[in-house]
């Protein structure tokens, strides 16, 4: 692998982690995000730091928790004693030729051309012109005499598959129409979680009810329901062809065995799980996203079950890694890199993370909560409301149906689960609060 690698950081807006079919999904194919799985390594357990835009792209330019970067909500700006430490300028300064096209979100919907992110803008927030532009820049680069070019960073930010928003409001789309969805029995089928689970935390559906425009699909059939998840794949189709012309292009200018590739995305989205569309709850669909990384040197058609991944986090330890950069001080991630290499980690590897939210959008009440993923379970805990504590057995119940917190024969296990979600908040200065353990107390009528 040279020294200081190109680098390519290609991410798409609201796409489900198991939403590829390398991922083992039928009712889709994208044999771009396909191909570059096969030539490098899936993370299969990638979480987001919090299910919205503003604060989960906050995270990965910064490598720290949303509440870190004072981005809980959507349009708010990374904090100013954070600015200097962001991805583009880090590598800027290491003398990287930095590149920013698509959408932005923080707070700008776009970059702009006049910015002090460390990038130079080469495309707006327009997914028809994004690959062409892109293509453009990485030609222009490759033109370059060899002895006075700069390695590049060049990050592309797709909107779709977040399309699935106005399609749901029957709203034309951004980007390209898609076609009426054929009859529901020609859709995907329904998934097995598409009811709402028993004790699930109330306060869910509250704020689901208190805003349409986020969540038309709450009041409508099952059939209806199928057909948004064909929409809600066909989006991601769309933008798995942009990604299959830019990965051509890399391959066609000669700079695929010179550049780190890695795949993600901003969060994910419920598409009928549940009975959830868009983003913000804490379900499984919503906040578990795709990361695949393709490098010189790196191990080939991997997919990772072992380490439990954040992109916000771990996103820029690994291309500062990669880049022979030291990272800014006082990140709590880790460098992907030993693991696409098939090496051990120089330090152990977490074994939690933590994924916050706020219900954004002003029309509910601004409910907040943060979930705790270990390799086995997942705690979920919301602030207001009955049922509030969720606990699920991840391995026996991907589907998050089965709430343990309300059975008191799991008390010790949740009591741990408070414990370590409560050491983690600490950590990074969280305030939202966490019950304390209470040894021996029934949850069934929801922890207050």
């Amino acid at each position: 692998m040279p020294q200081r690698p190109n680098i390519l950081y290609i991410f798409t807006d609201q796409q489900s982690g198991a939403a590829m079919s390398c991922a083992g999904n039928p009712d889709l194919a994208t044999p771009a995000m396909d191909r570059l799985a096969s030539a490098g390594t899936r993370f299969d357990l990638a979480y987001c730091t919090q299910p919205l835009c503003t604060p989960s792209r906050a995270s990965m330019f910064t490598g720290r928790m949303p509440h870190e970067c004072k981005t809980p909500r959507n349009g708010q700006s990374i904090a100013e004693d954070l600015r200097p430490f962001e991805l583009g300028r880090v590598f800027q300064q290491a003398g990287y030729d930095c590149f920013y096209g698509g959408k932005w979100h923080v707070p700008q919907i776009a970059m702009p051309p006049e910015n002090d992110h460390g990038f130079r803008v080469f495309a707006g927030f327009n997914d028809r012109l994004l690959t062409g532009a892109c293509i453009d820049t990485l030609r222009a680069w490759a033109g370059q005499p060899a002895h006075s070019r700069q390695p590049f960073l060049m990050v592309a930010s797709f909107d779709n598959p977040h399309n699935i928003c106005e399609w749901a409001r029957n709203m034309p789309l951004p980007w390209g129409e898609i076609g009426a969805p054929p009859p529901p029995r020609e859709c995907p089928n329904l998934p097995p979680n598409f009811a709402p689970a028993p004790f699930e935390p109330e306060i869910v559906r509250v704020e689901q009810a208190c805003n349409w425009v986020i969540y038309p699909y709450r009041l409508r059939a099952p059939e209806d329901w199928r057909q948004l998840r064909w929409a809600y794949f066909r989006l991601v189709e769309k933008v798995d062809r942009e990604l299959g012309r830019i990965l051509d292009a890399l391959a066609e200018l000669g700079l695929q065995d010179d550049t780190v590739v890695v795949f993600s995305s901003d969060h994910g989205d419920g598409h009928g799980a549940h009975q959830w569309n868009q983003k913000s709850a804490l379900f499984e669909e919503v906040v578990r996203i795709p990361l695949i990384v393709r490098a010189p040197g790196g191990k080939s058609g991997v997919c990772d079950h072992n380490h439990l991944v954040s992109n916000g986090l771990d996103l820029l330890p690994t291309l500062c890694d990669y880049a022979g950069i030291c990272p800014p001080p006082g990140l709590r991630g880790g460098s992907l890199r030993p693991l696409v290499e098939g090496r051990e980690p120089p330090a152990a590897w977490r074994d939690s993370l933590v994924v916050e939210t706020i219900f954004d959008g002003g029309r509910g009440y601004d409910t907040a909560g943060r979930a705790l993923r270990t390799r086995q379970h997942k705690y979920v805990l919301y602030d207001r409301g009955r049922y509030r504590e969720q606990l699920f057995d991840m391995e026996r119940d991907p589907g998050e149906i089965v709430n343990l917190a309300v059975e008191s024969r799991h008390q010790e296990l949740l009591n741990d689960c408070r414990r370590r979600l409560a050491a983690a908040l600490r950590e990074t200065g969280d305030p939202f609060k966490v019950p304390a353990p209470e040894p021996g107390r029934d949850s069934m009528t929801g922890v207050q």
